[in-house]
């Protein structure tokens, strides 16, 4: 299985805007295999983000809903 990279981009202190804003873009395909890996494998600071939300385009969104109600409950 291919490993998967995170490019990580220093903090910019010029930057006038909001931290705790949605201010960077990630592909999910960029993003999905390192969740996958952190959740499979217990990762305790996935669990620091728990609460945070995310933005998400509407279509996805809708891919999302549909998919949680198609899925087998057991």
């Amino acid at each position: 299985m291919a490993t998967a990279r995170l490019r990580l981009f220093p903090y910019d202190e010029e930057t006038t805007e909001d931290i705790n804003g949605p201010s960077i873009s990630v592909r999910l395909s960029d993003l999905y295999p390192l969740l996958a890996q952190a959740y499979r494998d217990n990762f305790l600071w996935l669990r620091d983000f728990e609460n945070d939300e995310l933005m998400v385009s509407s279509d996805l969104y809708e891919v999302i809903r549909a998919f949680s109600n198609c899925r087998p409950s057991a």
